[in-house]
C-alpha cells in the first residue's frame, strides 16, 4: 500500500512537471514588438493615400486613421491615441501648429512629425515650439521618412540637418513683435503707412517706426524685399 502511494505520488509530481516547465518556455511570438499605429492628417486626398500605402507596406507599422483637415486630426487622435502622428501644416478649419497644441493639451506625450512643403523658418520654429517632435518636407526619400517615424516613436526628434540650421537661425535672431507682425501683413496688402494707422488705431508715425524696426530686423531695405522675405521664412501668409 506504501509502495502504491508512493508511486501515485511520484506520477502526480511527473504529470505536473511538463506543466510547470511550458509556463518557463516563452511562446512563439511573444518577442514580437507591438506595430507602430501612425495617424495621417492632410487635406489632399492623394497625399494621404499615398502615405497609406507606403506605410502599410512596412512590416513594423499600420495606419490607424485618416484626417483631412485640423478638427478632424484632433478628434481622430482623441479616439484612437496613435503612436505617431504625420500631420500637414497647413490644413483648412485648424492648421497644423492649432491642431498640435490641442493634441499636446491632451497629452503631453504626444509623438507629432509634421509632414510639408513649407520649409520657413518661422514655419519650422512654430511647429517645434507647438510640441512637434518631427519636421520633414513631402520631398523626402521615402525611407527617411520611415526612420524619422521609427526615431520619433522611439523618443527622439528629428529635424533634418538643413532644416535645423534655419531653426537654429531663427532662434538666434531677432523676433518681429506681433505689431510688427500686423503691420507686415498690411503691408503686403498694399496699403499706406496711413491706411496701416487707421487699421491698426495708431498713428502715422507709430506706423513708419514699426516699418523701420521691420527693416531692421529682416535686413532688407524697402517693403516688397519685406513681404517677399516674410513671406517665403512663413511670418506672413499671402
Amino acid at each position: 500500500m506504501t509502495s502504491k502511494k508512493k508511486t501515485a505520488a511520484t506520477s502526480s509530481k511527473a504529470a505536473k512537471k511538463p506543466k510547470s516547465d511550458a509556463k518557463k518556455m516563452p511562446k512563439v511570438g511573444d518577442t514580437k514588438k507591438p506595430l507602430i499605429r501612425v495617424l495621417i492628417a492632410d487635406d489632399h486626398s492623394v497625399v494621404r493615400e499615398g502615405l497609406v500605402s507606403l506605410i502599410t507596406r512596412k512590416a513594423d507599422m499600420t495606419v490607424v486613421g485618416e484626417a483631412g483637415n485640423g478638427r478632424e486630426a484632433v478628434d481622430f487622435w482623441r479616439e484612437h491615441h496613435p503612436d505617431v502622428t504625420l500631420l500637414d501644416l497647413r490644413m483648412p478649419e485648424l492648421d497644423g501648429v492649432g491642431a498640435i497644441k490641442e493634441i499636446r493639451s491632451g497629452d503631453e506625450k504626444a509623438r507629432i512629425i509634421v509632414l510639408t512643403t513649407f520649409d520657413g523658418d518661422e514655419d519650422i520654429y512654430r511647429a517645434i515650439q507647438a510640441g512637434a517632435k518631427g519636421y520633414l518636407l513631402k520631398d523626402a526619400p521615402r525611407e527617411a521618412l520611415m526612420d524619422c517615424i521609427r526615431r520619433v516613436h522611439a523618443g527622439e526628434t528629428c529635424v533634418p540637418v538643413h532644416l535645423a540650421a534655419k531653426l537654429a537661425q531663427r532662434v538666434s535672431g531677432e523676433a518681429l513683435s506681433d505689431r510688427e507682425i500686423d503691420v507686415l501683413k498690411l503691408m503686403a496688402q498694399g496699403k499706406s503707412n496711413k491706411e496701416i494707422g487707421s487699421a491698426l488705431f495708431i498713428s502715422e508715425g507709430t506706423v513708419k517706426s514699426h516699418v523701420k524696426a521691420i527693416f531692421a530686423k529682416m535686413n532688407v531695405i524697402s517693403r516688397t524685399e519685406a513681404v517677399a522675405s516674410a513671406t517665403r521664412r512663413g511670418l506672413i501668409r499671402l
